[in-house]
């Protein structure tokens, strides 16, 4: 039997045994998010979408983050900050999960509409559909390099049956039973839903991209910062995609034709001069990390 969401959509039904499960299951990923968690759990209880289980996996938060999701209905489970990886802190959080819609999100993002829910887990009435993943967008603090990345990753238009692995777990959705067969990977320093999407791919299932379920991504980062993720994400991608080459002259054509392209565009949205100087060194440590971390062995911590 179907559950039905707030207004006319109805909720995939989860099989034998859900009339007693959540609508879905949310795990966030959390490290001193004191600034930022009580803006998204506030978001979900506002949500068109009731019933939802909120699973916090915090790896060893030293700020108010813990005691701050404590106000709300969220169960919290802890994982070591040494033994934490990105599809290490995931499997644990999903492994406390009872419903079949896993929805996965970073603990600073923040739902842009209140049906944010509703439209991410709307694909899954098809049942080929494994992985679902929404639109982000940066804010005022976003800078200038990172807002040409989300519109370029995330477009305005939405589309049911992608035919590459590429999605995103700052806002995503999986099925729990998929995870079963194949729970991400703990080795990767990153990247795990590219290589958890590029598996079900291989499998023959679809992924989904809805551009209406949509998301303020808050990144406030050091250039240390985007050095490191970037890092962590080659170093990621060399694992998943052995294949791959990166020679210097990819470095010099990046660098280059993305400087250019932000360039080009902050003159036309007349954000040129204050700009300026972040263009330039987001998308050097952006690039400079990937020959780095294609030659650094073994996962990176969360920092």
């Amino acid at each position: 039997m179907k559950k039905t969401l707030t207004g006319n959509t109805p909720l995939p039904d989860q099989g034998e045994g859900s009339e007693s499960a959540p609508s879905c299951s949310l795990v966030i990923r959390a490290y001193n998010e004191e600034s930022h968690i009580g803006r998204l759990l506030e978001g979900v209880l506002q949500q068109t979408l009731k019933d939802v289980e909120i699973i916090l996996v915090d790896s060893g938060s030293t700020d108010a983050t813990v005691a701050i999701a404590n106000r709300y209905p969220v169960r919290v489970v802890h994982i070591q900050p040494d033994e934490f990886t990105f599809g290490r802190s995931l499997n644990l959080g999903i492994s406390h999960a009872n419903s079949e819609y896993i929805i996965i999100a970073s603990a600073h993002v923040y739902p842009v509409y209140p049906d944010w829910l509703e439209r991410l887990l709307a694909p899954f009435n098809d049942p080929t559909v494994a992985l679902i993943y929404g639109k982000q967008r940066g804010n005022t603090s976003t800078k200038f390099s990172e807002h040409q990345i989300f519109a370029r990753w995330f477009p305005e238009a939405s589309f049911t049956r992608q035919d590459h692995p590429f999605c995103n777990n700052a806002n995503a959705a999986i099925r729990r039973s998929l995870w079963e067969q194949h729970p991400y990977d703990e080795t990767l320093s990153g990247l795990e839903d590219l290589a958890w999407g590029h598996w079900a791919i291989n499998q023959g299932h679809c992924i989904a991209y809805i551009a209406e379920a949509e998301v303020i991504h808050v990144h406030e980062e050091t250039p240390r910062g985007i050095y490191n993720r970037y890092k962590r994400e080659a170093m990621a991608f060399k694992q998943v995609f052995p294949e791959e080459t990166f020679r210097f002259v990819d470095l010099v054509r990046l660098v280059t034709t993305n400087i250019a392209s932000d360039l080009w565009h902050a003159t036309r949205q007349t954000s040129l001069w204050s700009s300026l100087s972040s263009i330039f060194w987001f998308r050097w440590m952006q690039f400079w990390a990937l020959p780095i971390g294609r030659c650094s062995p073994g996962p990176q911590s969360e920092s």
